[in-house]
């Protein structure tokens, strides 16, 4: 039972050989839930991962499924990615994005970790002195774990204090430098949940192409700010992104949440024309290719992967197609989050915490997949530690590159009434037990 002993949360993290536990990746933290979980013989309240808590597209499983019983099993997929999923891809960003990006240059990746880490590979290379990944935190621990793996210097700052206005003299700071490559960030952000605005990411988008950056823009949450409605195709509002604002970008799309697509491991790199037939000295000598878009192809996917599922390009294709012609609302299907995402809010906040990140410029941050909480007096160490002790399982914000006091919570595996009174349970116990 909840909550468990100092010396039985000790024991498990000795046993698993987690030697910091801020540090430690989420799938640690998984395994550290469920040694706990054994040991309390109850359940936790899982906010640690963010795996989809819907159902797959039905649109997207018949699709692989079809293509499947016709036989792509037993082909590899073309790298560059099948022509259905390139058209449905730049069909997709037009009618959503209003921006409009060649089927030539809508590649496809095993999932947005497979994108984020083979394309800061190859930033790295384009030049000689830019040799720095720069990320606006936080954000998703692993792809800072990439840059580490990948022997790639890195940059960054949290974003906190530098919302609006003052974002552009922090980005210049860092930008006039000369040295960085890229800048990558998602929005919405994993895990702080805020959206950058049309302000911010006009700056960001100016910089970039006065410096030379190329941004990696992350939007494996697209269209979750539920503040606003952007699902009807073709048609504004639209999606916001630093494209409109500058050449120098890549998006990276994922059918991971706004599909709920996680399993088959499926996203789309959308480079710029301009990004994709770029040419580079380097390129030229190391891969034989002098342009970007066919060095990242031809060079580092093949290298990485061969290329992704056959059949979950054909599913991905289906959906985004779908979409684009108005049958499949995505939106409305996630916008469950946001429901979940209010009642585990305002749980915590009844229970003494407060949200972190809880701003975007003078709106409150929408309800969706994560937020951001913190307890007067405890660090974000000390909070993840305690929390899992009565049965909350979630990351703390130092792993995120995060200079605030909290963890993230993501709501995704929280579906039910059970859950949602199991998890006001430890948060009352918790509350009564460290309140001044």
């Amino acid at each position: 039972m909840f909550p468990i002993s100092q010396k039985t949360f000790d024991d498990a993290v000795k046993r698993l050989m987690i030697l910091d536990l801020g540090s430690a990746t989420i799938r640690q933290i998984c395994s550290l839930a469920a040694l706990i979980e054994t040991e309390a013989q109850e359940k936790m309240i899982h906010l640690e991962i963010g795996n989809p808590g819907l159902p797959a597209e039905e649109i997207g499983v018949k699709a692989e499924i079809s293509a499947l019983e016709a036989g792509v099993a037993n082909k590899y997929p073309p790298i560059q990615g099948i022509p259905e999923l390139k058209k449905a891809g730049s069909k997709f960003v037009r009618a959503f994005l209003d921006i409009d990006i060649p089927e030539k240059c809508i590649i496809p990746t095993v999932g947005s970790m497979q994108g984020s880490f083979t394309l800061q590979l190859l930033l790295s290379q384009r030049l000689k002195e830019k040799d720095t990944m720069l990320f606006l935190n936080p954000g998703f621990p692993a792809n800072i774990s990439q840059a580490k793996v990948l022997g790639i210097k890195t940059e960054s700052f949290d974003i906190y204090n530098f919302r609006g206005e003052a974002l552009e003299a922090k980005l210049e700071e860092y930008l006039s430098k000369g040295n960085i490559t890229g800048l990558l960030y998602s929005n919405p952000n994993n895990p702080a949940w805020t959206n950058l605005t049309e302000q911010e990411l006009e700056i960001i988008g100016r910089l970039a192409t006065k410096y030379d950056c190329i941004v990696l823009e992350d939007l494996a949450y697209f269209g979750m700010d539920f503040r606003k409605d952007i699902s009807h195709p073709n048609q504004p509002p639209f999606g916001v992104t630093v494209a409109k604002y500058t050449d120098n970008y890549i998006l990276m799309l994922s059918g991971s949440k706004i599909f709920s697509y996680a399993g088959q491991r499926i996203a789309l790199v959308c480079m710029s024309e301009k990004v994709f037939e770029r040419q580079y000295e380097f390129y030229e000598k190391f891969y034989e290719m002098p342009a970007l878009g066919d060095a990242y192809v031809f060079g580092v996917l093949y290298c990485a992967s061969s290329g992704t599922s056959h059949s979950a390009q054909h599913g991905l294709a289906a959906m985004l197609d779908a979409a684009a012609e108005g049958t499949l609302n995505f939106i409305d299907h996630c916008s469950e989050y946001g429901r979940r995402a209010e009642i585990v809010k305002n749980l915590f906040k009844e229970n003494g915490f407060h949200i972190v990140y809880n701003m975007d410029g003078d709106e409150e941050i929408a309800d969706g997949f994560f937020f951001t909480i913190g307890y007067p007096g405890f660090s974000g160490n000390e909070l993840q530690q305690e929390l899992m002790k009565y049965g909350i399982s979630s990351i703390s914000l130092q792993s995120t590159g995060s200079e605030q006091a909290g963890i993230r919570a993501c709501v995704s595996l929280i579906s039910n009434d059970e859950d949602f009174h199991r998890l006001e349970k430890f948060l009352r116990k918790f509350n009564e037990d460290h309140k001044k």
